[in-house]
Order: structure tokens, then sequence, then C-alpha cells
């Protein structure tokens, strides 16, 4: 090995190291020729590739478009967030987390009247399987409400004829937000927001299984038992549930 080759080698990964792992070629390269050693982005990523090196930084993401039918459904919600009682509205989302070397996707359900979650799903697939499955779960879970509205953006995993079809089966009532306006469903997106901060780490996770242990953890157990929230003067989500029924009298019914 001649003697410039080894001097490259070595600062590729003194760098790397310096870096924790989060440098990618490109910041190598400028890094390495800053410091007196010229190197190529290119050259800088075949020494990584040689030494075993792979950046922890998370790639760009975007959705692939879909080919499924538009529908027109109407924004019942219409931005009324606040509800007397559980079971009366729930609304969904799904959001992307890095999991070693590809993305996961989260769906999740959650009850408006006390922010609680109530269902989830994660897969490899952003598709109407995912969604359906945490939309099960919920409907389940809180057995098998009547009259309950669920609430969504325009995805095509909530729009496609196999969701709607969930939706049919449990007699729930769907609303969807306008096209392009997150702000008809600001619930969710604070929600994926506090995840992302509070909890999923900056580079994600280092395996599906990793991920998704973790973020259970977090779903039943930080934020529904302990996490305090707004919306319920302070309570979690659980305890703004349980007093709810504690105080709960049922309207007495005569025949």
């Amino acid at each position: 090995m001649c003697a410039t080759k080894a001097k490259e080698i070595a600062k590729v990964r003194e760098l790397f190291r310096e870096s924790e792992g989060s440098a990618g070629a490109r910041s190598i390269a400028e890094m390495a020729t800053r410091q007196n050693i010229p190197l190529s982005r290119y050259r800088a990523g075949r020494l990584m590739e040689k030494l075993g090196l792979v950046s922890c930084q998370v790639p760009g993401h975007t959705y692939k478009k879909t080919g499924d039918e538009h529908v027109e459904i109407p924004n019942h919600l219409e931005r009324q967030f606040n509800v007397e009682a559980p079971n009366q509205v729930w609304c969904g989302d799904v959001t992307y987390i890095w999991t070693g070397n590809r993305w996961a996707y989260l769906a999740v359900v959650m009850d408006l009247f006390a922010r609680k979650t109530i269902g989830w799903s994660m897969s490899l697939s952003p598709d109407s399987e995912l969604t359906s499955s945490a939309l099960k779960m919920a409907y389940e879970g809180r057995g098998r409400p009547k009259g309950v509205m669920f609430h969504s953006d325009q995805g095509s995993h909530y729009t496609s004829r196999k969701f709607r079809q969930t939706l049919w089966k449990c007699q729930i009532k769907q609303s969807l937000s306008r096209r392009g306006n997150c702000w008809d469903n600001a619930p969710m997106e604070r929600f994926f927001r506090s995840l992302k901060v509070e909890w999923v780490p900056t580079y994600g996770y280092c395996s599906f299984l990793q991920g998704q242990h973790h973020i259970v953890n977090y779903l039943i157990g930080y934020y529904s038992q302990l996490r305090p929230h707004q919306h319920n003067g302070g309570m979690s989500p659980n305890q703004a549930e349980e007093k709810y029924w504690v105080n709960y009298k049922p309207v007495a019914s005569f025949t």
C-alpha cells in the first residue's frame, strides 16, 4: 500500500470516528481536503465502503405515488377537536421512521377526547393494510363502540377501497381533511411531532424490531400513562379518561 493511500484511509477513518458515524462521503471529502489530504466524494465513498463505514444520517423521504381512485368524502369534523366523551371521534395518521437501512411506517389512531392513542400498527409499507390494522386494534380494544367518526387526511391508505370497507364493517363514519391542509388534522400532527422530538433518536433505530419495541413503550407507557397533556389540564390521557368514567352518569331509560 502506497503512503498516499494509507494517509487517505487513516484520515477517512479518523474523520468518520470524530463525526460519531454521522458524516457521509461528501462531508468526509470536504473535511479531508481542507486538512490537506485531497479527496473527491467518489474516492471518499470508495474508501468508506472498503472500511465498512456507513453513515447513520437519515436519507430524505418521499411517498411513492399510487394509482388509487380518488373519493369525495366531506370534512365532517371541521376542526371541532374538543369532544365531550370517549369514542365519539377518532383520528389517524401515518408517519415514517428510519430503521437501520430503510424506512418503516407507523399508523396511529387517537381518541380525540383525551388525546389517547388507542390503535397502532408498524410495517415497511405505507398501505391500507397498515392503516386498517391500526383501526381494527382501536375498534376491538375499545369494545366495538357505536357511533364513532374517524377523521384523517386524504392519503391513499385512508381513501382506498380496502380501508373504506374496514370502516363500513365497523360501522364507523369517515371524515377527510381538505386536500393539502395539515391543520384539519392538527392533533395528529402535534402527536407525531412530540413522538419524534421527545422519543425517537435523531438518527432513527438500528432495526425494525428495536424501533417497534421502543415506540410501543412510548404509546402505551410514557405518553398515555405519564406525560402531562395541555389539552387535559396537565393530566395524562389515561388520567383524563379515568376521571371521565369516574364522573360518568348515564341517563336512565324507562320502558
